[in-house]
């Protein structure tokens, strides 16, 4: 059955840089990624609770204009599999998923431009292939791009497949209990960097009242996440038909005045 899991592991490892890079079927966002590895493991909701770490680390960071980012994807696929192959304790596997995720998703970045390096001699190839006229030639050259970029994620799962569990229990032996607490209050404190940076790209200042909102019913009345989203779709709803109808909906309306201020995102 480990032999199994670890088949499935490298092979999603594969696909999903394939998926991001054409298909986007699942993504390589760490909560879906999250969500499969903890269904391949046997152990979805200890799973999730790492991807949600990672995702949450995620948010508002784009590998926009082909820059290359963290492969928090990578890093959650990684952490999952050695988390769950060293512990059953939730906090304990999220310390150690970001413990050795952390480090292969910033690896991530160096692999990534290796793989786009490699592929620019695969275009020049490609292309010489078609001003000659050898179209079938040219077609079996494009096949050899997704194999690169599959093999960036592919190949770093697969060495912490086979030696991920190992070199953790080795550390785990000789790491002292503080500092593997201090990773798991790391962990709980790191989404803060990520919601700041969604934050960002935001228009917080026009809409600061819904924000404040969400939080008070969050954080004091204890309202799931999905009651949440379900009322901020109700207030979304609401502005948008007042908007397209014409009325104002904010405080101070009756002036009359219905001219529209321009783009929503600027502050």
């Amino acid at each position: 059955m480990e032999i199994i899991q670890a088949i499935l592991i490298v092979a999603l490892a594969f696909w999903m840089v394939l998926d991001q890079q054409g298909f986007v079927i699942t993504t390589w966002f760490p909560s879906i990624i999250g969500m499969i590895a903890g269904l391949i493991m046997g152990d979805v909701p200890t799973a999730m609770v790492i991807a949600g770490t990672f995702q949450l680390m995620a948010l508002g960071v784009a590998n926009i204009g082909g820059s290359s980012v963290p492969n928090y994807g990578l890093a959650t696929l990684v952490g999952i599999y050695v988390a769950l192959r060293t512990t059953s304790d939730i906090e304990h596997a999220k310390a150690i998923a970001l413990a050795v995720g952390v480090p292969v998703g910033m690896l991530g970045i160096q692999l990534d431009v290796l793989g786009k390096i490699l592929n620019s001699y695969v275009s020049h190839a490609a292309q010489k292939a078609l001003n000659e006229g050898k179209f079938a030639k040219m077609n079996r050259i494009f096949w050899i791009g997704p194999l690169i970029f599959g093999l960036t994620t592919a190949i770093p799962t697969l060495l912490c497949v086979i030696f991920g569990d190992k070199i953790v229990r080795l550390l785990l032996d000789v790491v002292p209990k503080w500092f593997t607490d201090g990773l798991s209050i790391a962990g709980s404190m790191l989404p803060v960097v990520g919601i700041a940076l969604l934050l960002q790209y935001m228009p917080v200042k026009k809409y600061l009242t819904m924000l404040l909102i969400g939080f008070v019913i969050s954080a004091y009345l204890g309202l799931p996440i999905l009651g949440i989203a379900i009322l901020g779709f109700a207030f979304a709803y609401y502005f948008f038909t007042q908007k397209m109808s014409g009325t104002p909906a904010a405080a101070g309306a009756g002036t009359g005045n219905t001219s529209v201020e321009g783009d929503e995102f600027d502050e």
